[in-house]
């Protein structure tokens, strides 16, 4: 079998890379012999050192500010990478798009005219926003409704989706919910990395681009309520750094409360980095809202690689978060709102043991998620379709 993916990200530092990464090896574990093709949209990212020399891989795709473009370089990027895919397409038995639209209107497009089936995955907010734009919503409906399968990372995401597609045009018997997993060994052995400012420190963990969606106002103001009952806790933020209004207000909460020095912006970091975050965090607290422009939290994959290191995870409700933490039992799931974030937040703080009963059940939780579990469902899913055509 030779699958066409099309993406944007095959980096670590970002929930799409990851996902991307994980399922492609785990499709070629559980299918020995699969051919990967993969198109990407973009390569100002570090490509993962876990990708096979075996992938095709090229750069093939717009770039993410495709979405924006004025109508008349959207089209001429959408006839360009629509006949680029094709090429790749005829040479496949299926295309999958990892990447969301516009660029799976690419996949189906391309797909229709080399005769393939086409699946989509729905990671959640670059799914639904089209559909609540004026410019993109009769567009993204209409991809939606043809395409022969969708893959939603969460029940969550899912639910958005059929509550803007009715079932005259999406038939929810073709969105299947097959979500994000982890690799648990990979996050239980010390990360040899030398000294590191985190190391020495007690601190909470928030890892996230840095723009409102993720949350960061209400993790961050979560842990300033408490700071002065934990003097010597520090709080650490992972994400890109846009140097926005945004970055500016929470640096500005920081200082305000007096704790700019407790308070750290470190920016875009390597993986190793990361699993040693995790490991050594007290509680990871990742704090997604439902954005302005419609944006949330599809499922969040770094609440299992919290769990996956045995460590709390703090979350909110209304997101994909709720198909990744196990409230009460792998951590917390609360409104989307401060005195809830820092309720919960003080409740974990102050419970050392309940901290540590938490990211053990994590950890086993964690180890129920399996990437070949997923991958084998996404393959029943090419199978059908393929059986389907023959």
């Amino acid at each position: 079998m030779r699958v066409c993916f099309l993406t944007d990200s095959l980096s670590d530092l970002d929930g799409v890379g990851r996902y991307s990464v994980r399922l492609l090896s785990a499709l070629q574990t559980m299918r020995p012999g699969l051919e990967v093709h993969v198109l990407l949209a973009r390569k100002h990212r570090p490509t993962s050192d876990e990708v096979p020399a075996d992938w095709t891989v090229e750069v093939a795709l717009p770039p993410d500010y495709y979405y924006y473009m004025s109508p008349s370089r959207f089209w001429v990027s959408r006839a360009t990478c629509t006949w680029r895919t094709y090429g790749a397409a005829r040479k496949a038995d299926i295309v999958h798009a990892i990447k969301d639209f516009p660029h799976s209107q690419i996949a189906l497009d391309a797909a229709r005219a080399a005769g393939k089936p086409c699946v989509a995955t729905a990671h959640g907010t670059y799914t639904i926003q089209p559909l609540l734009a004026d410019r993109h919503k009769a567009r993204a409906r209409r991809v939606y409704g043809k395409l022969d399968h969708m893959i939603s990372v969460s029940n969550y995401t899912r639910s958005r989706l059929l509550d803007l597609v009715p079932p005259s045009v999406l038939d929810p018997a073709r969105v299947s919910v097959i979500p994000n997993c982890v690799n648990v060994d990979h996050y239980v052995d010390p990360r040899e990395i030398g000294e590191r400012p985190w190391h020495g420190k007690r601190f909470t963990l928030a890892i996230g681009e840095v723009k409102e969606r993720k949350g960061h106002h209400l993790s961050l103001a979560g842990f300033l309520a408490v700071a002065d009952r934990y003097p010597d806790w520090h709080h650490f933020l992972v994400g890109r750094l846009s140097g926005d209004d945004y970055e500016a207000q929470l640096r500005g909460m920081a200082a305000e409360a007096g704790c700019g020095e407790r308070v750290h912006f470190l920016g875009n970091i390597d993986e190793a980095e990361k699993v040693d975050l995790l490991q050594r965090a007290e509680v990871f607290v990742h704090t997604p809202v439902t954005a302005a422009d419609g944006g949330f939290e599809g499922f969040g994959i770094v609440y299992l690689e919290a769990s996956a290191s045995a460590t709390p995870a703090l979350g909110t409700l209304d997101c994909g978060a709720e198909d990744a933490i196990v409230d009460g039992v792998t951590g917390r799931l609360v409104a989307q709102n401060v005195p809830a974030v820092t309720a919960a937040l003080d409740e974990l703080l102050g419970d050392a043991e309940l901290r540590g009963r938490m990211g053990a059940a994590g950890r086993e939780h964690a180890r129920s998620t399996r990437w070949e579990d997923n991958a084998a469902e996404v393959l029943a899913i090419y199978d059908s379709l393929l059986k389907a055509k023959a």
